[in-house]
């Protein structure tokens, strides 16, 4: 069964599809076979980093039913055997707002991919389908940059995310869905009160949800005159979400990865020995060894997401 790997942002802007394409290259250069899927429902470009303007086919076929299978939509990547993608969709306004049930057919479907590791690129921001996407997986990486702006929606998306994390617990349970199933919760600690008068064992389930959700952060263009305080960021997550963060890698403020996406490339194949490239190819050698671990996936202790759908 292949790994799932989700990599998600709080704001838009932050390379965040561009760390994607890197990272599945690199990971594809180690010899696992890549997915990497386009799940930027509404604002798919994954495929423009690899110069395929127009694929043949897409996430859209699939979710209108024109291919039956996710298998069917596979798309080589002529940058190297082991890598393949999955164009995203958008096209239309119904593929941009996805109904419930065509989610929660893609969500199976991606079980079913014959690959060592799916990469997904999940896009921006905190709607359902963004977080329910990017809690299907079973390790979560976010991206963001050392702009103020972009750490606060970083700790926005994650706060959330634990909480839809918790909410899928619940939901699962008919007892308490009708209590929680139209209200909005700003912490953990709403959700846990606002279930307690049904379920008794609340704050143990939430605690036992919680304990494998750790997500990973990189951290994009960094110079040195702005760095993200990592630590302080982490004292947040841990005070008010109860998870930890992981830092996988600072990518450096690189005119190379620019001159990559205009070129059609990841950076590390077009420039392997420009700085960022170097810090990727560190990054993905510290998420393949998070990956060599199964025994601690995060997925293993969460509820399926479909239920908070």
């Amino acid at each position: 069964m292949a790994m799932i790997v989700s990599i998600g942002s709080g704001k838009g802007g932050v390379g965040k599809s561009v760390i994607a394409a890197n990272l599945s290259m690199l990971l594809a250069k180690q010899g696992k076979r890549v997915v990497l899927a386009d799940l930027d429902v509404g604002g798919a470009d994954a495929h423009i980093l690899f110069g395929m303007l127009n694929p043949p086919r897409t996430l859209t076929d699939f979710v209108e039913r024109r291919v039956e299978r996710l298998d069917d939509v596979l798309q080589q990547v002529s940058a190297h055997p082991f890598l393949q993608l999955i164009p995203g969709t958008g096209d239309t306004l119904a593929t941009a707002n996805l109904p419930y049930a065509k989610k929660k057919r893609l969500i199976r479907h991606f079980r079913q991919l014959q690959a060592d590791v799916i990469v997904v690129d999940i896009g921006a921001g905190t709607s359902y389908h963004a977080l329910d996407f990017f809690l299907m997986a079973d390790h979560y990486l976010t991206v963001a940059t050392p702009d103020p702006t972009s750490v606060l929606d970083l700790y926005r998306f994650i706060k959330l995310a634990a909480i839809r994390r918790v909410l899928s617990a619940f939901l699962s349970r008919d007892a308490v869905t009708e209590t929680l199933s139209d209200r909005d919760f700003c912490s953990i600690d709403e959700v846990i009160q606002a279930v307690s008068e049904t379920d008794p064992n609340a704050k143990e389930t939430a605690s036992r949800t919680l304990q494998g959700f750790h997500p990973y952060l990189i951290v994009n263009r960094v110079s040195g005159k702005s760095r993200v305080n990592v630590l302080q960021l982490k004292k947040l997550l841990q005070e008010y979400v109860g998870g930890d963060l992981m830092m996988l890698g600072e990518i450096p403020d690189d005119p190379a990865m620019t001159r990559a996406v205009r070129s059609y490339l990841p950076v590390v194949e077009f420039e392997p020995t420009a700085p960022a490239s170097l810090a990727l190819e560190k990054a993905a050698q510290t998420l393949l060894t998070l990956l060599a671990h199964p025994e601690t996936t995060q997925a293993e202790t969460a509820p399926s997401p479909e239920q908070a759908a």
